[in-house]
């Protein structure tokens, strides 16, 4: 009886040994895999074609906007305004960003949107109901900016959503509220320097920014690959789909902050100027929103939240001095 116990047991145990090793047989070992790993671009990350070169506008000034006017009490919109119809609806909605550090972000430790446009947003909420938490954060990416308004699916877009004369064809903007430069994020080890040490490589744009133009500009053009979020550049650079990232500099410093093996190399090569997006013909929404920005200039607001959010980046030099047409 035991010693059929052991004959089972033997059998079973060279049964497990044959997938092991084949149990004495000699059977060779299994040839290793010859697939090679995969490392696939960030999704609908795509090569960008270069930019057109399009006459600027002699009419146009990016910066100008409506003068405010006096503004009304928290809740006392006057009515048929676009803000008396935001106090009905309850709450102001705004398209925002979580995946730009400092400015548009959602904090890993407490799951909530943060950043100096999140803060500004509430601040307009505050003007429109006294309450600065009736905001809806919308998340939108850099693409979606211009469709969110146009579709009603947002009130406002603050999301380092720089003015332009082409996108004014569109949509509205405030007077700006921050002024950026913009460079190139490359590893501390690249040899990368400058724009003039582009030529021939790949350099990261998010979709829908401003940050392609200058890239294509360069006297030899690298490939440029564009992204939906400006965490994607960083997850490609890492991944080695390519050599250098180029966009706004707070953008950058937000990267690096993220990866200390970057560095922001060179001269600027492009400037930026950040307002707050606006629906097409809401005239009075855009002086609300100007009547905003004018408060918290003025009573120190825009500085404390500079502070708070954006000191790692340097002094402030204040809020951009407005340009006024109306």
């Amino acid at each position: 009886m035991i010693g059929s116990r052991v004959t089972t047991l033997a059998a079973s145990l060279c049964a497990l040994g044959v997938l092991v090793a084949g149990c004495g047989s000699g059977a060779p070992a299994p040839e290793p895999s010859s697939l090679a790993a995969v490392n696939p671009r960030p999704e609908g990350a795509a090569d960008l074609a270069p930019v057109p070169n399009i006459a600027p506008d002699a009419d146009c000034d990016d910066e100008a906007t409506l003068r405010p006017l006096a503004m009304p009490p928290p809740g006392a919109m006057a009515p048929g305004t676009p803000m008396a119809r935001i106090v009905d609806q309850g709450r102001l909605r705004v398209g925002v960003d979580q995946n730009t550090y400092l400015f548009g972000f959602r904090d890993p430790t407490t799951g909530r949107l943060e950043g100096f446009d999140i803060d500004l947003a509430r601040e307009i909420a505050r003007a429109i109901f006294g309450d600065p938490g009736k905001v809806e954060l919308v998340s939108v990416t850099a693409a979606e900016r211009v469709r969110a308004l146009a579709t009603d699916k947002v009130d406002l877009v603050v999301r380092t959503f720089s003015a332009t004369c082409e996108r004014r064809r569109q949509v509205d903007f405030s007077t700006v509220y921050y002024r950026s430069g913009q460079s190139i994020l490359a590893p501390k080890d690249s040899g990368i320097t400058g724009a003039a040490q582009l030529a021939g490589k790949r350099v990261c744009v998010a979709n829908g920014t401003t940050a392609a133009g200058p890239v294509f500009a360069a006297v030899e053009r690298p490939t440029v690959l564009g992204v939906t979020n400006w965490t994607d550049c960083l997850v490609a650079l890492q991944q080695n789909h390519v050599d250098a990232i180029s966009g706004d500099d707070p953008i950058l410093f937000g990267l690096a902050q993220q990866d200390r093996n970057l560095r922001i190399v060179g001269e600027s090569i492009g400037t930026d100027a950040y307002a707050v997006g606006i629906r097409k013909g809401e005239d009075e929404l855009v002086r609300f929103v100007n009547g905003v920005l004018e408060r918290i200039r003025d009573d120190g607001t825009w500085q404390r939240l500079y502070n708070a959010r954006l000191s790692a980046l340097g002094p402030s030099a204040g809020l951009p001095p407005p340009r006024y047409v109306g």
